[in-house]
C-alpha cells in the first residue's frame, strides 16, 4: 500500500477541498403567481408546473 512520504501541509490540502462545498440551491419564480419556488418542482401556492395546472391547490377543491 502506497504511504505519503511528507505531510500534505494544511494550504494544499484546503485547496484540494475547494470544490467540495455544498453549492446553495437556488430559487426560481413561478411563471403564474410570481412567487419563489424551487426549480424543476411544483409551485406549492398555485400548483403550476412549467405554464400548466397539475395540481389542486385547497383554494380550487370542489367543496361538496
Amino acid at each position: 500500500m502506497a504511504v505519503p512520504k511528507k505531510k500534505t501541509s494544511k494550504s494544499r490540502r484546503n485547496m484540494r477541498r475547494s470544490h467540495d462545498h455544498l453549492a446553495s440551491i437556488g430559487t426560481a419564480e413561478c411563471s403564474n403567481c410570481g412567487l419563489p419556488k424551487l426549480p424543476h418542482h411544483i409551485c406549492q401556492s398555485c400548483g403550476h408546473y412549467n405554464g400548466r395546472q397539475v395540481l389542486k391547490t385547497k383554494k380550487e377543491a370542489p367543496t361538496d
